[in-house]
Formats: structure tokens, sequence, C-alpha cells
């Protein structure tokens, strides 16, 4: 028995759930305008070297074309006006015109953005804030995900709205760090929040479903952005909403297991008359008692009186190599994600289209995804949709330059597949980490997510030395993603563990299946199973 049996007793995924599950995806809405606001807040509009006069048709005279030709110089200016250039069919050689930087500022086009932290400035030194989300696992340990999770609400709408007001790009920084911080409690807790509600049947479903909140999001963020136009308008718009979810979030029941396991049992017990109440049950509500409750979480119990660390994570064979997995998948996900959903300027195409594209190209890859998750497990689908993802990547390669329409579209068809993958990598993690340290393993692991989106961006630098090295980079980390989560084991329609025992021997039986090689059976009488590190 487990606690996975008590929710089917007070009604499995019923009415309680429901509106559970759709509450805490709400915020999903705009978190994909926390984490890709950037195209739009610090985009760079169009702009060149200011000059004397303010009649477009004389640009010419006045500045170079870029190198390709087909458009004006972004930070270069003649030194002397050109007035040769003005003739019809001049044949002015203009390599040879003598050139200077922008030494009177830059006039900024208004045709994509009104305004941005950029123009704002009036200078090409507020290209993109890097967000530094750090991951709150104490707090979550020590409050709980409920606790936390409202507390990030409040934290990010606050510091959202706030953004907007900044009176210098330092202290928006500076808020947009702590607002980072707050994205990864919301994400990582709700979460949790919702994996610790939901019966082992359901899962796979509802975790997909549910992640399509953050798609429709990023197709929210284009239309807002296209409206808006101007940077603190948008900042505004996309953080106020968040005090609704701050009011409303009150109604969440905390993780029962999270409350036994904090020797709040009685609150506990109170949660899940709640949920049977709600769910129609009412007649388990004298059934369900305090020792009911602990009868099905006794191993949990046990382990619960053990402190647990992020270094627990790396100390027993499975956790370690589930652990080191996780990591590499985690980074690499977001690694590539990034590297493709943040630079949308790129394509040559409006910026608030490539946005809407971008969105509606998880649709039908998180639809692939739940398919392959619900018949062929959480470790194919892992591996598949990495190795997908590094296969579309390298073949952008080999597409040459002029050819924008089917660059774009491998673009997106990776951008896809990396969406499936970290739809599968928050459900599977959720799966595997044991309840007694859920949360320290999820926010761990993600964090590798962080540093793969800050890292996104550098690897784009690479362009200016070789055009395919950032596509090298980014598919070589999918691959070599793809081929860990090879070695993690299968959680399909397996109820969550419970402690880190129950991983261990669900990790050493995966062992005797695939014969990993980080660990070997020492030992083997019937179904008792002796494991040791291989020396």
């Amino acid at each position: 028995m487990g606690f996975a049996d008590l929710l089917d007793e007070v009604g499995g995924f019923g009415r309680y759930q429901w509106i559970h599950v759709t509450l805490i995806s709400l915020p999903g809405l705009l978190m994909a305008s926390q984490n890709l606001l950037n195209n739009f807040v610090s985009g760079v509009p169009t702009h060149y070297c200011s000059i004397p006069v303010d009649e477009k048709q004389l640009l010419k005279m006045f500045i170079p074309p870029d190198s390709s030709g087909n458009r004006l110089a972004r930070c270069r200016r003649y030194v002397n006006p050109q007035w040769q250039l003005l003739v019809a069919n001049s044949s002015t050689n203009v390599s040879h015109l003598e050139t200077e930087d922008c030494i009177d500022g830059w006039t900024f086009e208004q045709s994509d953005f009104l305004a941005t932290t950029v123009s704002e400035v009036a200078a090409g030194t507020w290209l993109v804030c890097s967000l530094l989300q750090s991951d709150p696992l104490c707090l979550s340990l020590r409050f709980g995900r409920r606790s936390v999770l409202i507390w990030s609400y409040l934290q990010l709408a606050v510091l959202g709205c706030s953004s907007a007001l900044s009176p210098t790009y330092s202290v928006y920084c500076i808020f947009r760090f702590l607002s980072g911080m707050a994205v990864s409690g919301v994400i990582i807790n709700g979460v949790s929040l919702k994996v610790e509600w939901i019966p082992t049947k359901t899962r796979t479903v509802v975790g997909t479903l549910s992640s399509f909140f953050f798609t429709f999001g990023q197709m929210v963020l284009a239309g807002l952005a296209y409206w808006l136009r101007d940077w603190r308008k948008l900042q505004m718009v996309v953080s106020a909403p968040l005090f609704l979810f701050f009011t409303y979030s009150w109604w969440y029941s905390e993780s029962a297991r999270w409350l036994v396991l904090n020797r709040r049992s009685e609150d506990a017990l109170k949660s899940l008359h709640r949920v049977a109440r709600i769910n129609g049950k009412s007649e388990m509500i004298e059934k369900i008692t305090v020792e009911v409750l602990h009868s099905h979480m006794n191993k949990e119990i046990e382990s619960a009186h053990s402190t647990f660390t992020v270094f627990d994570l790396l100390r027993t064979p499975g956790m370690r190599r589930i652990s080191i997995c996780l990591m590499a998948v985690w980074f690499s996900t977001s690694f590539a994600y990034y590297g493709l959903a943040m630079d949308l300027q790129k394509f040559g195409v409006s910026i608030y289209l490539m946005q809407i594209i971008f969105g509606a190209v998880d649709i039908p890859a998180k639809l692939f995804a739940l398919g392959i998750l619900s018949y062929l497990g959480r470790r194919v689908s892992q591996a598949v949709c990495l190795f997908f993802s590094a296969t579309i990547i390298f073949a952008n390669i080999f597409v040459p330059t002029d050819m924008q329409t089917l660059r774009t579209t491998l673009a997106c068809l990776g951008k896809a597949f990396t969406s499936a993958s970290f739809t599968t990598v928050y459900l599977y993690t959720g799966e595997l980490y044991p309840t007694v340290i859920r949360q320290t393993g999820m926010g761990f692991v993600s964090t590798m997510a962080r540093i793969g989106s800050m890292a996104a961006p550098a690897v784009l630098i690479l362009d200016e030395v070789l055009p395919a090295l950032p596509s090298l980079v980014y598919g070589g980390s999918a691959v070599l993603a793809g081929c860990f989560a090879c070695f993690l084991p299968e959680t399909l329609n397996v109820p969550l563990p419970d402690t880190v025992e129950d991983v261990e021997t669900k990790c050493h039986r995966n062992h005797d299946r695939c014969r990993c090689s980080l660990c070997s059976p020492s030992e083997v009488k019937g179904e008792r199973r002796t494991w040791v590190p291989k020396v």
C-alpha cells in the first residue's frame, strides 16, 4: 500500500484535481512571457547613426550599406556627406569612402518597437539581460510546496511591476534577477504540487496537457507585444495578473505527503478529507484516519527521520546515476531551446510572427510527446526528442543562407522537439525522485537548465568565427544528453517512489534488464538483490 492508493480512495482524478491542476497551470500563460520577454523588452530596433537632417531620402549620402549591401550600416557613417550618391545609377565605389563610428548617437526606427530598453538609452549596450534563475530549494523543503508557490507569485508580481518602473538599466537588471528566482519557484513548486496530488494512471496525460498553457503563453506574448510595442507597458501587463494568481493560490491544498513527512499528519488528514469532500467521496472521511494515513506512508515516515541534502543525490549508485543523467538532459534541453527561442530577429521575418510560429509548433510537438510518453515510456521519449532535435539542428548547417524559408522551418522543428523534451523532463524528474528528496532533486537538476539558458546566447558569438559552430555546439550537446537519457530507469505507470530505497530497487531492476555499466549485481537470490558500485 502507498499514498497512491489513498488518492484512488478519495476520488482519483476527480473534481478537486481538475480544479487544482487548472489553477496551478494558468500562470503558465505568463511564465512563457517572463522567460521570453527579452525578445521584445530588449529587442534591438532597426537603427543607424544619427545624421544632421531628418529626411530619409538623404540617408544614402550619410550612411554606408552594411556587408550584405541590402541594408544601411547600423554602427558606421561617412565622415563627409557623399552628395554624388544621390544621383541615379551612381557608379561610386563606396567601399573606399572614409567612415567613422556613430559619434552623435543613433536613430531608432519604430516599425517593430515603439520603445525597448535599448532604444530608451539611445545606445546599443542594452542587449540581453540574462535571467539568473536561482532555485529556492531550502525554502520549499522547509515551508512546503504551497507556501513557497504562494510567495513566488507575490514576489514575481511585485518585482515584475517594479521592473516596468525602473529608472535605470542597473535597477532593471536587479529586478529581473530577483524575478528569475520567483519564476523558478513558480515552475518547480507548481510541478511538484501537481504531481503529488495526481494518481499514477493520469500523470502522463495531465502533465503533458497542462504544459500547453506555456505553449499558448508564447502566442499570448506575441499578441501583447505587437499590441503594446512599448517595453514598460508590456512588462506591466505580463506582471500585474500575477496578483490574481497570488489571491486564489491560497485555495491550494499543501502536499499531504510533505505534511506527513514534516510531522503534520493532522493537517495532511484535513487536506485528504477536503479532497474527498470536493470529489464527492464524503463516505471516505470517516474511514481515513491518521492511523490509516500512516500505514500507507510507513516507509516514507521512516525515511523522513534522516536529513537529506543535495549530497544525497549523489551518494547511492541509483540516485547518482539518475542525478548525473538528468543534469545532462536539463542542461542540453534548455541550452538548445533558448539558443533558438531567444534570437528571433536573426530569421529576417517579423519577430511577432516568429514568436507565434515558435509557439504554434509546440502544439503538435507536445501531442507527439504525449503519444510516445504513453506508449513508449519516458526513457525512450526523452532520448528520441533529444536525438531528433540534434538531427534537425545539424541538418540546418548544410542549408545555404539564402534559403531562409527552409532554415526557418528547420529551426521551428528543432525548437518543437526541444519543447517536447522539456515537457518530458519535467514529468520524468518528478517521477524519478522520491518524496523525501523530490524538491531537492528537481531544484538541483533544473539548476542546470538555468545554466544552459545563460550559456545559450553566449554561443551565438561563435557565429562570427564560423557560422556552423553554434549549431554544432547545440546539436552536439543534445546528442550527448540523449545518450545520458538512455541510462535512466523507466517510470511509465509506476507509482511515485516513497524512499531512496525504492529508487535504488527500481534502478537495480532496470540495470538487470539493460546491464548498465555504472553498477553491477553482486548477488541475486530469488527476488532479493544486493548491489554494489563497480570498482
